[in-house]
């Protein structure tokens, strides 16, 4: 009997070292970084197709991108076996061991997990799957198999896997004999000439109950917690939302601390298969097509002179004359130049935001939402701009706010405005008033995108200033 391989993708990350672009509440596994059509999370999914008994899959993710994973689920037709939310990070063991605890509890079988993060990129996808269905294999006699990537180089930036005796009577695969941590250049480069050692991928196949049962015999407080969590989960449209409280309890820890480095049961598959994990922008402009000058270039870009350069730019022109080995990153609200060989250090410009308290290590000046998005024009003292798109057919809560007023003016579309007890349409180039403390609420009742702008005017504008009286998309926050 074949055993269903259900993957378990992970995308919980933040991708912080990917900044501007990359942010807390928009991370790098939902964005096209690589393909244009596509982002890192869609990529993940859609290199699985064609696997034989692939069921759907499960994703754990951050509670508050829970509506970017269904919306890009939805617009590359995928359907899924459960959108588990975590309330907090806790790492990679207990988000493994929820979905694990969840698939048995669902379906009733014990099938063989794939676990993915979200946001790595593989270029030979046929040597990928190879490579899965020799662990599947593996994973259906008891191992918990390490995807091990055939080094290049002699990385600093990776953890490292010493390969063991050879597994008998299967092809291509290997006890694990040890975890190493990510080395110094010295000890890279002798993992490298040795032949014994593979990058540390972060790739897992093993049965649900394999993991569980190992867990549980090296990490049991975390199985405890995680089944507690799950036990007093909430169901919401299509989301798992694991309780809070329980969930804060679990012990944060890795796949690797909690099981693998003490399992007798851990083996390897190495993989040649062009897999980088995107981990800073130096890794986006390996993996990218690149012009004659070896520039990777995407937006309003022009350059003279200058090669080997990352440039990304969304909307104003950006030039380069006479440089090389530059990141230049231009975002709507923020610009990163760095040189290609300290792209790492982008991480510590994020931390110096976020302790400052500054939006900019958080939230992009165009925010996504169920309903569509908007974009904060302008802001200055006492008054806010903003341009808002909501989708056909959506609609924003029923709210009002203590501190602000509101002046809307469609651009594109029709709007069915509620304020107070009044309820009325409004189409181009009319406008309406929202008074302080009113009840309101905005909806596009069209078959196109609504476009409007937003004046806010009032002692307060922040997004918490929102009293939701009526939400369909079960919000709590702003």
């Amino acid at each position: 009997m074949v055993t269903p391989i259900t993957p378990v993708i992970l995308s919980g990350g933040s991708g912080s070292r990917l900044w501007p672009v990359s942010r807390k509440l928009r991370p790098k596994q939902f964005l096209p970084l690589i393909a244009a059509d596509r982002t890192l999370f869609q990529s993940t999914l859609e290199r699985l197709e064609g696997i034989v008994d692939k069921q759907p899959a499960v994703i754990v993710c951050n509670e508050e991108h829970r509506f970017m994973v269904a919306e890009q689920l939805q617009s590359i037709g995928q359907t899924h076996q459960g959108i588990l939310l975590e309330p907090v990070g806790r790492n990679t063991a207990p988000a493994v061991a929820v979905a694990a605890l969840s698939l048995l509890e669902k379906t009733g079988q014990d099938p063989v997990m794939l676990v993915l993060p979200a946001d790595h990129v593989i270029a030979d996808v046929s040597a990928f799957q190879q490579a899965i269905m020799q662990a599947s294999s593996l994973a259906n006699q008891g191992y918990l198999v390490t995807f091990g990537i055939t080094p290049l180089s002699p990385e600093t930036g990776y953890g490292y896997i010493e390969q063991g005796e050879a597994i008998i009577g299967f092809d291509n695969a290997w006890q694990v004999a040890a975890f190493a941590e990510k080395p110094n250049v010295e000890i890279a480069t002798a993992y490298l000439n040795g032949g014994k050692h593979l990058w540390n991928s972060g790739i897992f196949m093993f049965k649900a109950s394999t993991f569980l049962h190992e867990l549980e015999t090296y990490k049991p407080e975390i199985l405890a917690a995680c089944k507690k969590t799950l036990a007093q989960a909430q169901h919401d449209l299509d989301f798992v939302r694991l309780d809070a409280g329980a969930f804060r309890e679990c012990p944060s820890d890795s796949i690797d601390y909690a099981v693998m480095e003490h399992t007798r049961h851990a083996a390897t598959v190495p993989l040649t298969a062009g897999w980088n994990d995107v981990g800073a922008w130096s890794a986006v402009w390996e993996v990218s097509e690149r012009d004659a000058a070896n520039n990777v270039l995407r937006g309003n870009v022009m350059t003279h002179g200058s090669g080997n350069n990352l440039v990304f730019t969304e909307d104003r022109l950006v030039t380069l004359v006479g440089v090389d080995d530059l990141i230049v990153i231009d975002t709507k609200d923020a610009t990163l130049v760095a040189h290609k060989s300290k792209a790492q250090d982008v991480k510590q410009i994020v931390n110096a935001l976020e302790a400052e308290g500054r939006s900019e290590a958080i939230i992009h000046r165009l925010v996504n939402r169920p309903w569509g998005c908007y974009d904060s024009v302008d802001a200055g003292e006492r008054f806010q701009v903003k341009r808002i798109t909501v989708k056909p057919g959506a609609k924003l809560s029923l709210q009002k706010h203590h501190h602000r007023a509101e002046h809307w003016i469609v651009v594109k579309g029709t709007a069915e405005v509620t304020c107070g007890d009044k309820t009325f349409l409004l189409t181009e180039n009319q406008s309406t008033y929202i008074p302080l403390g009113s009840t309101h609420r905005l909806a596009n009742p069209g078959k196109v995108p609504l476009e409007l702008v937003e004046v806010q005017s009032g002692s307060y504008l922040g997004e918490d200033d929102i009293v939701r009286l009526e939400d369909q998309y079960g919000r709590n926050e702003a």
